[in-house]
């Protein structure tokens, strides 16, 4: 499943609980990116699954409302 992720691709974390953007690869890591920016974490390519569309929504949501200083 790794090696099929294009890079862009919205993929969820289940060690961080949380949706990422996939960047690129770093040794034996997928390196993630937060929806809407931000730092980049290490997650086990093992692990990582595309997101569903709920997923997706969600994680677009909450990075529009953090840039608009509003939160749920």
């Amino acid at each position: 499943m790794f090696d099929q992720v294009e890079p862009g691709t919205l993929v969820y974390d289940p060690q961080a609980r949380k949706v990422g953007e996939y960047r690129d690869k770093a040794g034996p890591y997928a390196m993630l990116r937060p929806v809407g920016g931000g730092r980049e974490w290490q997650a086990d390519p093992a692990l990582i699954r595309v997101a569903t569309p709920e997923e997706r929504l969600s994680a677009e949501v909450k990075a529009i409302n953090h840039r608009s200083g509003t939160s749920l």
